[in-house]
């Protein structure tokens, strides 16, 4: 690509990226935000930053804690940045880096955190990232096969989609998306190799489900979609681990909450929260953020239910359409005798 016309790819992807920012929508922004406004000072850690709005939300509805942005993704640090220097009054108050959200043990180790006040976890996709073709998250945009969260990963979802066996894929797009016609549909993958572009992905996998069943659901493709990001940034590997860390790291009175978006991460954090409902001796030996003279003494409990957006915000925002917010909170349990 000659320098002209990686300017000009440049200054469109700018162009998008500002558009994004003015009509982007946090999924339950008010619910989110008052979450936290009772925990205690210190650093809530946003384990999925984006374009920041639950940030910023978290920062006004509590004046004592500081935000942790993690993300992944070079151009949701770009923003991130571009807020420091254009808003004074988050200055001193976010702190960011470009890590996936795995990476927050050593990322406290590194800014000597001792203890957290919560975390928050978006998962799924963004919408710049769905709503800029060259990213290659959208079957609706053509674009190239990428998919990837983190530009600097090596495995994009033309790797998946070309080199993977037809059993792999199937077996991917079962369990990443409870797709019912996966072998029909890792088949005509297959057969179509190779396969270049979302759009060409897209009706690869249109053409392989049946038509009554295209004619439900929304778009066909959406479940196929989900499952090759999933496997290309080992979203469902990750989620566990990291969602333990930041409970182990949160203090007494901090919160967890975390936004799911399929069945997939939402089984997940339902197995982490279920096991941390225990007392401490079982779930904290071993944990770097959890002193000796702590275990037996803290618990964790669920603040509530599983909470849906809004009719109002779902029909607002087609994002909010498959989301649930789960919530628990790090509290003394009594003294055993």
């Amino acid at each position: 690509m000659t320098s002209e016309k990686s300017s000009e790819l440049n200054s469109r992807l700018n162009s998008q990226h500002e558009s994004q920012l003015n009509r982007h929508e946090p999924v339950m922004l008010n619910e989110i935000a008052q979450c936290f406004t009772t925990v205690p000072p210190g650093v809530v850690v946003d384990a999925t930053f984006g374009l920041g709005g639950h940030a910023k939300a978290i920062l006004k509805a509590n004046p004592s804690i500081q935000i942790l942005g993690l993300d992944q993704d070079a151009d949701a640090i770009a923003n991130a940045e571009r807020m420091i220097v254009d808003d004074a009054s988050l200055r001193g108050r976010l702190t960011v880096r470009r890590v996936r959200f795995d990476s927050l043990n050593a990322v406290l180790e590194e800014l000597s955190i001792k203890e957290i006040s919560g975390a928050l976890f978006d998962l799924g996709v963004s919408s710049p990232q769905l709503d800029i073709a060259e990213r290659g998250f959208s079957y609706r945009n053509d674009g190239p096969l990428d998919m990837r969260m983190d530009q600097r990963g090596e495995l994009s979802a033309a790797d998946v989609v070309n080199s993977y066996q037809e059993s792999e894929l199937a077996g991917i797009i079962t369990e990443n998306a409870d797709e019912k016609f996966a072998r029909r549909i890792a088949r005509a993958i297959v057969a179509a190799r190779p396969i270049s572009t979302t759009t060409h992905l897209a009706e690869v996998i249109v053409a392989a489900i049946p038509a009554p069943a295209r004619r439900t659901g929304g778009h066909p493709a959406k479940r196929t979609f989900q499952a090759i990001r999933i496997e290309v940034n080992k979203e469902l590997e990750i989620l566990a681990r990291a969602l333990q860390v930041a409970i182990d790291a949160t203090k007494v009175g901090g919160r967890v909450a975390v936004l799911t978006y399929h069945s997939g991460e939402n089984r997940i954090v339902k197995q982490v929260f279920r096991s941390s409902e225990k007392d401490a001796d079982e779930q904290k030996i071993g944990s770097p953020f959890v002193h000796e003279s702590q275990l037996g003494t803290r618990r964790v409990h669920r603040v509530r239910v599983a909470q849906y957006p809004s009719e109002h915000e779902q029909t607002q925002n087609r994002r909010a359409k498959s989301a649930r917010l789960r919530v628990i909170e790090k509290a003394l349990a009594e003294a055993r005798g």
